[in-house]
């Protein structure tokens, strides 16, 4: 009944409309969902925000209204809003502390490691190609999550959509959890998104990083206007997906780019996840790791994107460069953490070892092991959150959490040692550190202002 009130408020004014939600979540919700003033603290700025009505996000949750179907957009208050964010969050809080353990608010994991792609560099091919989580191992991690306080989950792969009726199947039978599809877009059609827009708990992140030439190049002829085609059909049927973008040494300015930005929001994305690329695998391609002056201009330029004096109306999200909004590295379960299509629990997408397994263990279980005890008792693993990752930023830290753990990598085609891993890494952290340490002395520094403002 609250949601709906609120939909028609929205609907008739949404500046309006978006300010009494947030006074509801203030007068009602926050005070359980935290015990710190983080979050009371955030909904002032958000409030703030929205009592400007020449404020971008006031345009940007406008077109939020009217361009996302009613269904998707009141079960998205709900499934993330209210039981991700307060009830979930809630539960979350009370279970780590009991459990002494990391429990997550999102799980990620691969329906299946099979993709009608064959994409350069794609982690997911270390996999193998034949691996499939069955729909009561899938319906069980959804479960298992919920009574964690867990209600989003977001899908990998290989590629999820080649189980689109598993996919759709598990939405409508867990229609409390939201579940967020990381996809390269090619599979989607004109009948999967109208059971998307009924199911109303389906987002997307679809993935493309530059031209049509370098993507096309990467992921096979003729995919780039695929994902554009996906895009449209998506925005016709009023559906909420943005993109997912690796950012390299060779396609950052371009990703980055405001032409490229106001071509995501021409096709309908209303966010954007931007990845630095991880030299995961014996075959990973050094040349591709970014030098302490590309970092530092994807840094800055994602952050111009996501401001509210940039013109186009889209989020954006830094998995590297925003560590110091999230306290540093949120894997291991802190935030999340991955299942792949064998059951491995993975603390990371982007870290391949594990020990532990879904088929053996509880998802419980598997978060008080060796492995994800060893991130949960060593998070943040630097004082600078600009530094987050055990593993590219911090030589050594995941090296002796694996040895330590006995964890095993899970890479079923060419294993590789978290000692040769580190040897990879470790000349990217060096180079990294200084301009890392000068860009935190900046942050502290505005920080610090803020708060005396």
């Amino acid at each position: 009944m609250a949601v709906n009130l609120a939909y028609k408020r929205l609907k008739k004014d949404p500046q309006r409309g978006m300010v009494e939600i947030v006074n509801v979540f203030d007068k009602y919700l926050m005070p359980e969902s935290s015990e710190t003033n983080s979050g009371k603290n955030g909904l002032e700025r958000v409030r703030n925000e929205l009592n400007d009505p020449n404020s971008k996000w006031v345009s940007f949750g406008t077109d939020i209204v009217n361009g996302i179907d009613e269904n998707i957009v009141k079960t998205s208050v709900r499934t993330i809003g209210y039981n991700a964010a307060y009830k979930g969050n809630a539960l979350r809080n009370k279970l780590q502390k009991e459990y002494n353990c990391n429990i997550p608010w999102i799980i990620l994991f691969d329906p299946t490691s099979a993709c009608n792609l064959k994409c350069t560099g794609c982690w997911a091919a270390e996999y193998g190609h034949k691996n499939n989580l069955t729909y009561d191992e899938m319906a069980s991690i959804v479960r298992q999550g919920n009574e964690l306080g867990t209600y989003f989950f977001i899908l990998t792969g290989g590629e999820p959509l080649v189980r689109k009726d598993d996919i759709i199947k598990l939405a409508k039978e867990f229609n409390e959890s939201a579940f967020h599809i990381f996809t390269n877009g090619t599979l989607i059609d004109e009948e999967f998104c109208e059971e998307v827009k009924k199911a109303g708990n389906i987002s997307f992140a679809l993935s493309i990083e530059g031209t049509e030439e370098s993507t096309d190049l990467r992921r096979g002829n003729g995919v780039f206007q695929k994902v554009m085609k996906a895009m449209d059909l998506m925005k016709e049927h009023k559906l909420l997906y943005g993109a997912s973008i690796c950012y390299t040494s060779q396609n950052y300015k371009y990703v980055t780019d405001d032409d490229f930005i106001k071509m995501l929001v021409d096709h309908g994305c209303r966010l954007a996840w931007y990845f630095h690329y991880m030299p995961v695998g014996k075959d990973a391609d050094l040349s591709l790791l970014l030098t302490p002056e590309e970092r530092e201009y994807v840094y800055h330029k994602v952050r111009e994107i996501r401001s509210s004096e940039y013109p186009q109306n889209i989020f954006t999200i830094d998995f590297q460069n925003d560590g110091e909004f999230i306290n540093g590295c949120i894997a291991g379960g802190k935030n999340y953490f991955h299942i792949n299509s064998l059951g491995d629990m993975e603390p990371c997408v982007f870290i391949h070892y594990s020990d532990s397994n879904i088929r053996e263990k509880t998802i419980k279980e598997c978060l008080m092991s060796p492995l994800f005890m060893g991130f949960h008792d060593n998070q943040p693993f630097n004082k600078n959150l600009l530094k987050p990752c055990p593993m590219l930023e911090n030589p050594g830290r995941l090296t002796k959490i694996v040895k330590d753990s006995g964890a095993k990598n899970t890479d079923m085609i060419a294993p590789e040692s978290a000692e040769e891993l580190q040897v990879k890494t470790t000349p990217y952290a060096k180079a990294w550190n200084k301009k890392a340490n000068e860009l935190w002395e900046v942050s502290k520094e505005q920080r610090e202002k803020e708060a005396c403002n």
